[in-house]
């Protein structure tokens, strides 16, 4: 797993791990990992987790989440012991993996078993790993529905459930399959729901199925993270291909690029590692091991750049993203911004570059108004901009206007 699974990112608080009510050897694997103080989220969230209430946390991408929910029940499950008592849902397979690979490490000395159940690869070695009867179960939704029609594993006695992302896992429609999973859960749990915004559907899954949580939110003022450099390029549909491959020519640092359609994103990769570019492609045609591959090998520095379909825009963690691509506008404002996300973590600093033309300029006003800021409009060399001009039509002159 690449190293985005352990990373410490947002600017951390004064307090100590022990302060918090961590004992003295979990404290001691985490600073195996450089965890030496927690952030805002851990630091709120953790102290109450023991004290076994329902939580609903709110907070952005980065903030130290799975620590927040992974801690606390990696304690309790060193208490007692017996059967698969924790279960997290993720959204895609890529926070899933990170998920467990985090529990995996910082649970290794205490012998803490997980499984980790997400579609795209078989199930034998899943099944393998239930047979052990685990102690941590990562899932996402659709695959952990699966495996307990087959009844290759028991939910009776979990103790600990969290819903991560849990936003997100409703926009990739799973509401279905976690009303059923809820719904076979023992009533008598505690229950942690993070997500990154509080739309209805949250507060109705929070209302139906939690036990009067207590709220955390540690949302920003800002919808965006302060460190980032927002830019548009605005251009003539016929000029959005070109834009990018010279977008990608002119920046050096490392690059995520979000494409609408998988052939797009195939086309991309072919024709950058034609100019010579280092590439990779993540997207739901490509198997699980080249997902990871994909992710790992930006993180190590093999390729520079990596193409994504809208899929993984909540699935990577990787703290050395330097610009985010979109290759066209963005659905919703709450995409965007999930997008930015994955740039300037914590302190640090990112570019957020978008290829657009005159058919986005709803969601543009949409998104300048949430962010309160307009977006600053950029070009490359060689592609003529999308500007005011004027057009003769029968006799008439008419200004193409700017927006």
């Amino acid at each position: 797993m690449f190293s985005g699974a352990v990373h410490q990112g947002p600017p951390q608080t004064d307090l100590s791990f022990s302060d918090l009510g961590l004992n003295g050897q979990l404290v001691e694997s985490l600073v195996r990992i450089g965890f030496e103080h927690p952030t805002p989220i851990q630091a709120e969230v953790i102290p109450r987790a023991f004290d076994g209430k329902d939580i609903v946390g709110l907070a952005q991408t980065g903030s130290g989440k799975t620590a927040a929910f992974g801690l606390p029940i990696i304690q309790s499950l060193l208490v007692t012991k017996g059967g698969t008592r924790a279960l997290i849902l993720c959204p895609t397979r890529e926070i899933a993996l990170q998920t467990r690979a985090f529990i995996d490490i910082v649970g290794k000395v205490h012998k803490l078993k997980t499984a980790c159940l997400i579609g795209g690869v078989k199930m034998g070695p899943q099944i393998t790993d239930l047979q052990r009867v685990p102690d941590v179960v990562v899932a996402t939704p659709g695959r952990l529905w699966d495996h307990y029609e087959r009844k290759n594993v028991r939910l009776d006695k979990i103790e600990h459930l969290v819903m991560d992302e849990a936003d997100h896992m409703l926009d990739l429609g799973f509401l279905p399959q976690i009303t059923r999973i809820l719904g076979v859960l023992p009533t008598k749990r505690q229950t942690f729901m993070f997500s990154a915004t509080m739309p209805s559907t949250i507060e109705n899954l929070a209302r139906r199925f939690m036990n009067k949580p207590g709220l955390v939110d540690l949302r920003p003022k800002t919808l965006t993270a302060s460190g980032i450099e927002h830019r548009l390029y605005l251009v003539d549909p016929k000029d959005t291909k070109a834009c990018l491959l010279k977008l990608v020519e002119e920046e050096t640092g490392s690059m995520l690029i979000f494409l609408r359609r998988k052939v797009d994103a195939d086309w991309a990769c072919r024709q950058l590692e034609l100019e010579g570019h280092k590439v990779a492609r993540i997207h739901s045609g490509r198997t699980q091991q080249q997902r990871v591959a994909a992710l790992r090998g930006l993180s190590d520095g093999k390729h520079r750049v990596l193409l994504a379909t809208n899929v993984a825009a909540r699935g990577i963690d990787i703290p050395i993203i330097e610009h985010i691509v979109n290759f066209g506008m963005p659905d919703a404002v709450e995409d965007y911004v999930h997008r930015a996300g994955r740039t300037a973590r914590g302190a640090m600093e990112g570019t957020v570059s978008t290829v657009a033309t005159w058919q986005d300029k709803e969601i543009i006003r949409h998104l300048e108004k949430a962010i309160g800021k307009k977006l600053p409009r950029c070009e490359v060399e060689g592609v003529e901009s999308w500007t005011e001009r004027k057009q003769t039509i029968r006799g008439r002159k008419r200004l193409r206007r700017r927006f």
